[in-house]
C-alpha cells in the first residue's frame, strides 16, 4: 500500500482475500467516470531502520563507527529512475487530474531541498496539478533534516508530516528512534515557522509505558497546537525486528484505556476523529489520505509503491520493485513494475470497505456503486448481518461503523471476505 501517517504503527491489520480467481465467476464492470486521482512517491532510505517498521524502507550505508551514514542518497539517479516510471506511466492516466501528491517513505526528509525543488518541478511539467494540490512531505526530527524545512516549503510542499512517535527519551531509545525529545520539540518549532499545515505522528501502547505516559506524550504535542494528529497503537508486525524479539507490551485493557483517554483528550481540545488513527482541526483532514479511505485512484512511483488505477472496464494494482538498485536499473530499463493484475469484481466491495470502513463517518451508498460499478444489493446481505450485531449503522444512504464496529473493525471487515472454498 501507499505509505499513510504513522509508520510502523497498529494500522488495522490487513485481511487479503485469496485469489482462486478460477472460481470467481468474474462480473463485467464499466465504470463510467474515473474517481480523483492522487500521486504517491515513495523514498525507501532511512538513517536506520526502526525495529517495529514494515514498511519498504533500506537504510543507508554506516561509517565503521556506527555513526553517520557514509553516503547520501543516489539523488541524481534516483530523479531520473522517478521521472522515467512517471513518463512510462502517463499513458494510462492520460488527461486525468492529480489532486494531491505524498511524499512517503523510508525518509523523505533525508533529500535536498534542491532535490525535493527539481521533483516537483519533474512532476508540475508532466501532470496537469490542482491549482491548491496538497502537496505533502514525511520528515524526522532529527536536526540535520529539520534544517530543510524552509526548503521544502519553497520547493512547493504545503503540508509536513512529523514522525515524532514520543516525547520520552526512554520510550524513543525503545523504538530506535534516531533523533531525542528536544530534537522533537525543536523540529515542530520549525516546522510551525514554516507550514500553516503540518501532522505530527504518536503511537502508544509503546513497551513499559503506562497510560499517564501517553497521555503526557499528547499533551507535549497538543502544546504545539498541531493542525493534524495521528494517533497510532503499537503493533508488532511481521518481518521486523521486534518480530523476531518482540517486547513486553502494556496490556489490551492498557492500551484500551490510553485510546480512550487520547480520544477523550483531543475531543476536548476540539480535534475531529475522523479516521481510525487521525484527528484534525475543522478543514485539516489529510486530504490526500482521504482520497485512500474514499476508495479513489492513485499512482505509486518509487521503489516498492503500489497503484490503484481504475479503467473503465477494470481496476488495476500494481507494485514497483521493491529493492532500491533493483528498481532504479528496472526505471531506467523502462520496467518499473513487478506486479500488475486487475482486482476480481468478487473482491472489490472487500477492498472498498477495507478503506471506507475507516472513516468514522462512513460512506454514502452511491460512493460504493461509482467506485466499484457493483450495486450495493451485492452485499445487502453482509450489510444486514453487521447491522444486526450491532457493527455498523445506517441512516438513509449512510453507512458508518458503530461504536462496537470502530473497536472491532477486523471482525466487521471479515464479513465481507469472499469465501471460494
Amino acid at each position: 500500500m501507499p505509505a499513510q501517517e504513522g509508520r510502523g504503527s497498529a494500522k488495522v491489520i490487513p485481511l487479503i482475500p485469496a485469489r482462486d480467481l478460477a472460481a470467481t465467476g468474474q462480473r463485467q464492470l464499466h465504470f463510467r467516470n474515473p474517481p480523483p486521482l492522487a500521486l504517491y512517491v515513495h523514498v525507501p532510505w532511512c538513517v536506520q531502520k526502526c525495529p517495529y517498521c514494515d514498511f519498504n524502507s533500506h537504510a543507508l550505508p554506516q561509517t565503521r563507527d556506527g555513526g553517520r551514514p557514509a553516503s547520501a542518497i543516489p539523488e541524481d539517479d534516483y530523479l531520473a529512475a522517478l521521472t522515467a516510471d512517471l513518463e512510462a506511466a502517463l499513458p494510462t492516466i492520460w488527461g486525468r487530474r492529480v489532486d494531491s501528491i505524498f511524499l512517503g517513505g523510508g525518509t523523505p526528509s533525508l533529500l535536498s531541498g534542491e532535490a525535493v525543488d527539481r521533483l516537483l518541478t519533474a512532476l508540475r511539467s508532466r501532470l496537469p496539478l490542482l491549482p491548491n494540490a496538497e502537496i505533502s512531505l514525511e520528515a524526522n526530527p532529527a536536526s540535520v533534516e529539520a534544517g530543510k524545512f524552509a526548503a521544502f516549503r519553497a520547493a512547493g510542499v504545503n503540508r509536513l508530516s512529523i514522525g515524532i512517535q514520543s516525547f520520552n527519551p526512554r520510550h524513543l531509545k525503545a523504538l530506535g528512534r534516531a533523533h531525542d525529545d528536544r530534537e522533537a520539540r525543536q523540529a515542530i518549532e520549525i516546522a510551525a515557522r514554516h507550514f500553516d499545515n503540518f501532522n505530527l505522528d504518536l503511537i502508544y501502547g509503546l513497551p513499559g509505558q503506562a497510560p499517564g505516559e501517553a497521555l503526557a506524550d499528547l499533551d507535549a504535542a497538543l502544546a504545539f497546537a498541531p493542525p493534524h494528529l495521528s494517533c497510532y497503537q503499537l503493533t508488532i508486525e511481521a518481518n521486523t525486528a521486534f518480530a523476531a524479539q518482540p517486547p513486553t507490551l502494556p496490556e489490551a485493557d492498557s492500551c484500551a484505556d490510553m485510546q480512550d483517554a487520547i480520544e477523550a483528550r483531543l475531543a476536548a481540545a476540539g480535534y475531529t476523529h475522523y479516521e481510525t488513527s487521525a484527528f484534525a482541526r475543522s478543514g485539516q483532514q489529510c486530504r490526500h489520505n482521504l482520497n485512500y479511505w474514499h476508495f479513489g485512484d492513485y499512482l505509486g512511483i518509487g521503489a516498492g509503491a503500489h497503484s490503484k488505477l481504475t479503467l473503465h472496464d477494470r481496476v488495476l494494482r500494481q507494485m514497483r520493485w521493491k529493492r532500491p538498485e533493483q528498481y532504479l536499473a528496472k526505471a531506467a530499463a523502462g520496467t518499473p513494475i513487478q506486479q500488475e493484475f486487475a482486482i476480481a469484481a468478487v473482491d472489490l466491495p472487500f477492498e472498498f470497505m477495507l478503506n471506507a470502513l475507516r472513516l468514522l463517518q462512513g460512506f454514502d451508498s452511491p460512493l460504493f456503486e461509482s467506485r466499484t460499478s457493483l450495486p450495493l444489493l451485492t452485499v445487502e446481505n453482509e450489510l444486514r448481518q453487521a447491522e444486526r450485531d450491532g457493527l455498523i449503522e445506517r441512516r438513509q444512504q449512510r453507512i458508518a461503523p458503530s461504536d462496537r464496529g470502530r473497536r472491532f473493525l477486523n471482525q466487521l471487515l471479515e464479513r465481507f471476505l469472499v469465501d471460494r472454498r
